[in-house]
């Protein structure tokens, strides 16, 4: 810790640094008219550091509630297993969004209304950053509709170095798509995009493109069929695959699903009365292990319509049609966090994201 931090009255910093960390940013960001010491200690990196290390382990669910029938900006519900919920906006962006990927306390969102666009922001510090236009023209050609078929953030918390990643199938003018894959990278520190060109066969739904993983220095996608995941390694800008553990069984009534567990791939696997979960122990040598089975009879009516969306080692968060779920993993119990009003929205699960709350500037 820097030198400069005095005596916080009674406590030692270090006690007022660990409760702080644990504050909602927004509580947080009222904190710094406190005192002047309280506005230094907040400000400092050391304070940066541990705040991030203890979000980065309580993740939330982020859902954008949009009217299809509005021309309105989304609002935005932050779903806390500790803190409950809260409503905030993208008001501060100025153009009309959608949020396309979220890591480590980032949202990279695309424009509405001028393809093409992107910004990377945190909601919770309210800052934001257009990224550059690139000079490739076909980055708003990919096909089918123009977008990228795979959208992916990274973002190093230490660093606070992120990387924005658009993939897609190219279609060149007049002619059907190709295997073509070409995978444009943004990257922060140098304030450029780059890109390379392979050759994919692979597929994704909306599900699958939305549940994008960041870990172990590469990003992460279920694909369509439930194969394999396909992994764009960013150190080094090549695509593998990674099997799926021998048990997943897709298709016959059974979803496959990849999400992020304290820092691991996890792939959950839902059947008519199971969800089953595995983690990657050890990623290296591509090491599956089955974590936790779940009973579904308790929400047997939604079963259908369920998704999990994100995990710790202590809960899973699970959209529906209407509803944000939460189940405890230690006691085994069900609990609605959230429940929609509004019958003209979306699906839930169609714009939820995981999500973790940190001071990361972008």
């Amino acid at each position: 810790m820097n030198s400069f931090i005095s005596k916080s009255g009674f406590f030692p910093d270090e006690v007022v640094i660990q409760i702080l960390a644990r504050l909602p940013i927004k509580s947080l960001i009222r904190s710094k008219c406190v005192s002047k010491t309280w506005y230094n200690l907040i400000s400092d990196k050391y304070f940066t550091k541990i705040y991030n290390e203890i979000s980065i382990r309580n993740p939330n669910v982020l859902v954008e509630i949009t009217d299809p029938t509005s021309e309105s900006r989304p609002s935005l519900i932050l779903v806390d297993n500790l803190r409950g919920v809260s409503e905030f906006s993208l008001d501060f962006i100025k153009d009309r969004v959608r949020v396309k990927a979220s890591c480590n306390g980032l949202l990279c969102c695309s424009s509405i209304r001028d393809k093409g666009v992107y910004y990377v922001c945190n909601p919770m510090t309210r800052e934001c950053r257009q990224l550059p236009r690139t000079r490739e023209r076909p980055l708003t050609r990919f096909y089918p509709d123009g977008e990228a078929t795979l959208v992916g953030l990274a973002c190093n918390v230490v660093t606070e170095r992120y990387n924005v990643v658009l993939a897609g199938y190219h279609r060149s003018f007049g002619h059907r798509p190709e295997r073509t894959f070409k995978c444009m990278v943004f990257d922060s520190e140098t304030d450029k995009w780059r890109k390379f060109v392979s050759l994919q066969d692979d597929h994704f739904t909306h599900m699958n493109r939305n549940q994008v993983v960041f870990a172990n220095g590469a990003l992460h996608w279920l694909t369509a069929s439930c194969s394999c995941l396909l992994v764009l390694d960013l150190d080094c800008e090549s695509w593998r695959k990674i099997s799926l553990p021998g048990q997943v069984v897709c298709g016959s009534g059974n979803r496959v699903y990849l999400l992020e567990s304290d820092g691991r791939l996890s792939v959950v696997q839902i059947s008519d009365v199971w969800m089953s979960i595995w983690v990657m122990e050890e990623y290296g040598r591509e090491e599956w292990s089955l974590v936790d089975k779940v009973s579904l009879r308790c929400i047997r009516g939604m079963v259908p319509g369920v998704f999990p969306i994100s995990q710790t080692e202590q809960c899973v968060f699970l959209a529906t049609h209407k509803q944000v779920l939460v189940y405890q993993r230690r006691t085994r119990l069900w609990m609605e966090m959230y429940a929609l009003k509004n019958a003209a929205t979306l699906p839930l699960w169609f714009s939820a994201h995981a999500f973790k709350s940190t001071i990361v500037s972008c």
